[in-house]
C-alpha cells in the first residue's frame, strides 16, 4: 500500500460531482468496465444491475486511481502531471571588497533594485588619481555601513566594464555619482569631493538636511569657527525662493559648513538688513553678496564659494593640482616665472592685486619655471626660458590658448589682458611648425597645426592619426610598426595613415589620452572623431580601420541600428577655425 507522505497537500473538501467526474476522467483513460454498461449510467458509488468480478475488480481500481488523482500535489496547484514548477531565476553575484560593492554589468541592476541609495566610483586600475582615491573612498563606505545600512558604495572598472562607461558617458577618472531609488537614467554627479569625511557630509546632505538652522548669534559664532571656512545664508523666509538654491549649494560643496537663519537676533549682530550670503575665513567674513530672487543660481554660487578654499593666487604643484581643476572655474590664468628671480616679488604683487578683480570668474595660478616636476605643463604650453616671464590664459571647456600680448607683467596689463579675454576679443593663440616640404611623400603622412584640419577634416578621405611625442619611449618603439600601417594602406583609395607631434602643435581635441594615443576621422567629418583604445598591433589597427571603413561601403548589408554604432563612437572635435 503506497504511503502518504508529508509532501502531498490536504485535498479540497469533498463536493457530490466530484465522484462522477473522476469516474468520467478515468473511463476516458481506460475505459468502461464493461461493454453492455453504459457510460452515462455510471455511479461511482453504486454501478447499475449487477457486475461481473472482473468489472468489480476493474471498477475497484478506477476508484482507488480516482482517489490519487484529487489528492495529486500537482492537480490541486493547477500542473499537469507533466509538467514541473518553473524555477526561479539565479540572481548574479554581487562581491564586495573593503565594504564596497564590486559591479559589472551583469549585477548592476540587481544593485540598484536592492539599494535604496547607492554611490558609484566609476575608475581605470592602474590610475593614480583613481588609487589614491580609493583609499577614502573605503573608509567612507565603512562608516557609512555600519551607521547607515541604507546607503552602499559601489565601484566599476571601466577598464573591463566598457558598456558602463559608455552608457554613463564616463570620460574623466574617476567619476563618481549618486543613484536613488534605482533611478539608473538620473543619476547624481558628485564632483570635486576627494576625502572621506568630505563623501560622508555629501551624502548626508544629499539624503538629510544640508544645512544648520541657526537660531541665535552662539550658534552662528560656533559654525563660523567650526572650520577655516564657512558659509552662512541669512534670509527672511526658510522657504521657497532664493533660500532653495542656498540649499542645493550646499549640498554640493560637502566640504564647508553651512548654517542658515532667519534670526532677527542673528541678523542683527552681523549687520545684515537683506538676504544675504556671506563667506567666513578664519572667523573673519571675506565675502558678502545680497541674493535676490531669480538672479543667483546654483552653478555661479557654486563657483564663487568654491573660489574661496583656494587662495588668490595659487601655485601648481603636485598637492595643489588637483584642487585647482575641483574648483568649477573654467578659465585659468597663469604667470611663468622663476620665484627666484630679482623681479619675482614685484611682479606676484601686482599679479595678486589683479586676481582681486577676477575671482569667480578666472583662476590665477602661479608656475615656477624652476620647478623641473612642473616640466609637462611648459611643454604643454610652448613654455621655453626666453619666454619667461610669461602669462597665459586657458579655457578648461573648449582647450583653447591665448597669450597675453604685452610682454611686461603689471596690473594694468593683465586687467586688460582679463577683461579683453572675458569680453571676447581676445584672439586664441595657435603654435604650429612649419608644413615640412615631403609632408605627403612617405606612406605615413607629416601633420603640424597649419595642415591637420584641411587633412584630417576632408571630403574624401578616411584619416587615421597617431598623436605622438617625441621624447616618449612608449611612441618611439611604435614608429615601425605605424610605418608598417602606412605601407599596407598606402594605395588606399580612402584611408590616410597620418601622425602628428603634439607637443609641438595645437590641435585642440576634447578629451586627450596619455602618448601615443589614436584618433580616426570619418569621411566627410567636420566635429567628429573615433577614439582608437585596443592594442597597438599592426594586425589590431588593421582590423579596427576595416571595421571603420565597412558600413560606407556595405551600408546595405547593416542594419540601421548596427551602423549608427560603428559611426558613433567617436568624440566632438573642437578644431581650429582658421589655417595658420
Amino acid at each position: 500500500m503506497m504511503k502518504m507522505g508529508s509532501s502531498l497537500k490536504t485535498p479540497a473538501p469533498f463536493s457530490p460531482d466530484q465522484p462522477m467526474r473522476a469516474a468520467e476522467l478515468v473511463l476516458e483513460v481506460c475505459g468502461a468496465p464493461n461493454r453492455s454498461h453504459s457510460r452515462d449510467m455510471l455511479c461511482f458509488q453504486e454501478l447499475c444491475g449487477p457486475m461481473c468480478s472482473r468489472c468489480r475488480m476493474k471498477t475497484l481500481w478506477l476508484s482507488f486511481l480516482a482517489l490519487l488523482f484529487f489528492l495529486s500535489p500537482t492537480v490541486a496547484d493547477g500542473i499537469s502531471p507533466k509538467e514541473t514548477k518553473p524555477k526561479k531565476a539565479k540572481l548574479p553575484q554581487i562581491k564586495e571588497e573593503n565594504n564596497i560593492l564590486v559591479l559589472k554589468k551583469r549585477n548592476f541592476d540587481r544593485a540598484l533594485k536592492e539599494t535604496k541609495y547607492l554611490l558609484v566610483v566609476f575608475y581605470i586600475s592602474l590610475s593614480g588619481p583613481s588609487q589614491t582615491l580609493a583609499e577614502e573612498f573605503a573608509k567612507a563606505a565603512r562608516q557609512l555601513k555600519q551607521e547607515a545600512p541604507g546607503i552602499r558604495f559601489g565601484k566599476v572598472d571601466v577598464t573591463d566594464q566598457k558598456d558602463l562607461k559608455k552608457e554613463f558617458n564616463i570620460q574623466e577618472f574617476p567619476t563618481v555619482k549618486f543613484f536613488v531609488d534605482g533611478d539608473r537614467n538620473n543619476p547624481i554627479d558628485c564632483k570635486g569631493v576627494r576625502e572621506a569625511s568630505a563623501f560622508i557630509t555629501w551624502m548626508r546632505r544629499r539624503i538629510g538636511p544640508s544645512t544648520v538652522v541657526i537660531n541665535s548669534t552662539d550658534q552662528a559664532e560656533a559654525i563660523i569657527n567650526s572650520d577655516d571656512l564657512a558659509v552662512l545664508g541669512f534670509f527672511k523666509e526658510l522657504h521657497g525662493g532664493t533660500v532653495e538654491v542656498f540649499y542645493e549649494t550646499a549640498r554640493d560643496v560637502p566640504e564647508l559648513p553651512f548654517g542658515v537663519t532667519a534670526s532677527e537676533e542673528v541678523f542683527v549682530s552681523y549687520g545684515i538688513r537683506e538676504n544675504t550670503i556671506a563667506v567666513f575665513k578664519k572667523g573673519k567674513p571675506v565675502h558678502h553678496e545680497v541674493s535676490e530672487d531669480g538672479k543667483q543660481n546654483k552653478v555661479d554660487l557654486t563657483r564663487l564659494i568654491k573660489t574661496f578654499t583656494m587662495d588668490l593666487v595659487t601655485e601648481y604643484n603636485l598637492e595643489t593640482s588637483v584642487k585647482i581643476f575641483d574648483v568649477p572655474v573654467e578659465n585659468h590664468i597663469l604667470l611663468f616665472t622663476p620665484k627666484n628671480s630679482e623681479t619675482f616679488n614685484k611682479t606676484y604683487e601686482d599679479y595678486e592685486s589683479a586676481a582681486a578683480e577676477f575671482r569667480g570668474k578666472i583662476m590665477f595660478i602661479l608656475v615656477d619655471t624652476n620647478e623641473t616636476r612642473n616640466g609637462r605643463v611648459f611643454e604643454y604650453f610652448r613654455i621655453t626660458e626666453i619666454d619667461v616671464p610669461a602669462v597665459r590664459i586657458l579655457n578648461l571647456t573648449s582647450d583653447a590658448k591665448y597669450k597675453m600680448p604685452a610682454d611686461e607683467v603689471t596690473v594694468e596689463n593683465l586687467r586688460s589682458f582679463c577683461h579683453s579675454y572675458l569680453g571676447g576679443t581676445a584672439k586664441p593663440h595657435v603654435s604650429s611648425e612649419e608644413i615640412p616640404e615631403d609632408w605627403d611623400k612617405n606612406p605615413v603622412k607629416v601633420l603640424v597645426g597649419k595642415n591637420f584640419n584641411k587633412v584630417a577634416f576632408n571630403k574624401t578621405k578616411n584619416v587615421f592619426v597617431m598623436f605622438y611625442a617625441p621624447w616618449s619611449h612608449d611612441c618611439r618603439k611604435l614608429f615601425p610598426i605605424w610605418d608598417e600601417l602606412g605601407k599596407k594602406y598606402e594605395n588606399h583609395e580612402n584611408i590616410v595613415i597620418a601622425k602628428i607631434d603634439f607637443t609641438a602643435n595645437d590641435i585642440q581635441l576634447v578629451m586627450l589620452d596619455r602618448y601615443p594615443f589614436f584618433r580616426f576621422f570619418p569621411v566627410g567629418s567636420s566635429d567628429q572623431a573615433v577614439v582608437y583604445d585596443k592594442e597597438h598591433t599592426l594586425e589590431a589597427f588593421a582590423d579596427f580601420l576595416e571595421k571603420q571603413i565597412k558600413p560606407k561601403a556595405k551600408a546595405t548589408e547593416k542594419t540601421p541600428r548596427e551602423s549608427k554604432e560603428d559611426l558613433t563612437e567617436g568624440e566632438p572635435v573642437i578644431k581650429q577655425k582658421e589655417e595658420l
